[in-house]
């Protein structure tokens, strides 16, 4: 089992290298991309929400949201129902980026499912799925500052 867990970080390991090396040339900085797609993604959507989504905590997502912001790629809207809510939307600059990214997405994809039947895909999709809401649980629990029991 430590085999499937270790191949599935070297596929996280090569993504985030050819996204970071392709992604450069937009001025797109580590990871920073997959921030531009939730929001282009979901117009509206608030920080918390961003960073539950990448699995990310609320300090990296501030962070990198503020770099977005200050490049001009994404803004923040104050929510009409809550003040301190503070709503993410992609600028023109952004939605100007966003062919790019997908295009780039699904070259990867087509690129890592290659040779694979429509049902090998979707079997790949159901075990990840499990096994990402499964691990989640443990996620929840260490954010919340509680230990695993080994």
């Amino acid at each position: 089992m430590k085999k499937t867990f270790r191949e599935i970080g070297m596929i996280a390991r090569c993504t985030a290298t050819i996204s970071d090396i392709e992604f450069k040339k937009i001025n797109l900085a580590k990871g920073q991309y997959l921030y531009l797609v939730r929001i282009y993604e979901n117009p509206g959507i608030i920080q918390e929400r961003v960073a539950d989504m990448l699995k990310v905590d609320r300090t990296t997502a501030a962070k990198t949201i503020k770099k977005l912001v200050e490049m001009e790629l994404i803004k923040k809207t104050k929510s009409k129902n809550n003040k301190k809510e503070l709503k993410l939307y992609c600028t023109p600059k952004g939605k100007e980026i966003y062919p790019f990214l997908q295009k780039e997405e699904e070259y990867t994809v087509r690129s890592a499912m290659e040779g694979m039947s429509t049902e090998e895909k979707k079997m790949v999709f159901e075990l990840l799925y499990k096994m990402r809401t499964n691990i989640e649980k443990d996620w929840k629990d260490i954010k919340k500052g509680n230990k695993r029991r080994y």
